[in-house]
């Protein structure tokens, strides 16, 4: 006998004028600055005798308000407490970990996710591909500054202050290493020629990328996730062999990372305009 096609999902009914608030609320929250109903109307996609009695009860319980000498409409103090309560309940990992296990299935290469640690970028979460790459790691392990993506994407975006400290002791324990073998001085440069060169194309790009950095023949490519005051706080870093992964900062691959971590930074509030630090 033929298998019978599955039930449909059924469609759950909601409340149309809830729904048709919810557009005045999206259109506000999308301008970031207060309107005159006429052009609050339009970008809600409605007229203004429709979208104003909506307003008069969004007014009433707090989630919009009208500047009385000019008339505006903006979000309203209880818009903005459950804006604050909904940052405060984000957890940048825990939004991101879908994003990275979906990134995984779709490039078909393994996805880390790096926080900034006391020693450095360090993994928080895996999501494996397909096909395996052997790369020895997991949760816990240190992403190094200056030979991986995930760590020039931390130097970029991170103040001086806070990465210097470590590529300097990266760049001596180089030297030693280099003077041990007797093979000269180590190949690192000048924390100002880093910045200069790599630094400068990561922020240029928005990603950051390496070939061969830490294990040869394997490449990586990494987005940054920001949160709300433009500050990184998670580095989503596609790892696959060399011949196989697209590093180019125009491919397919850099626009999948940069689509996945901007969705990320848009769940915890970041707004492309909001000043990096």
């Amino acid at each position: 006998m033929p298998t019978p096609d599955p039930k449909p999902e059924p469609v759950q009914r909601g409340i149309q004028s809830i729904e048709v608030g919810g557009q005045l609320l999206h259109a506000l929250a999308h301008s970031g600055r207060a309107m005159p109903l006429k052009d609050l109307a339009a970008a809600a996609g409605m007229a203004a005798a429709k979208a104003h009695p909506y307003l008069v009860s969004l007014v009433k319980i707090g989630l919009v308000e009208q500047d009385r000498g000019s008339g505006r409409y903006g979000l309203g103090p209880l818009a903005l407490q459950l804006g604050l309560m909904s940052l405060q309940q984000a957890d940048p990992v825990r939004l991101a970990t879908p994003v990275i296990e979906d990134l995984a299935l779709a490039t078909g290469h393994t996805l880390a996710m790096a926080v900034w640690g006391s020693h450095g970028p360090t993994i928080v979460r895996l999501a494996e591909s397909p096909a395996a790459v052997h790369v020895n790691m997991r949760h816990g392990t240190v992403f190094s500054i200056t030979g991986t993506a995930s760590g020039q994407l931390y130097a970029a975006f991170l103040p001086e202050a806070v990465v210097r400290p470590l590529y300097e002791a990266e760049r001596r324990e180089g030297r030693r290493a280099a003077a041990a073998a007797a093979t000269g001085t180590g190949n690192l440069p000048t924390w100002a020629a880093f910045a200069r060169t790599t630094l400068a194309d990561v922020r240029r790009h928005g990603l950051a990328r390496t070939d061969g950095g830490v294990v040869a023949g394997v490449s990586a490519l990494s987005a940054p996730v920001f949160d709300p005051k433009g500050a990184i706080v998670l580095a989503l870093t596609a790892i696959g062999p060399s011949a196989a992964l697209d590093s180019r900062w125009d491919g397919a691959l850099a626009r999948q990372m940069r689509e996945g971590a901007a969705a990320v930074s848009a769940r915890l509030g970041f707004r492309p305009t909001a000043t990096r630090t």
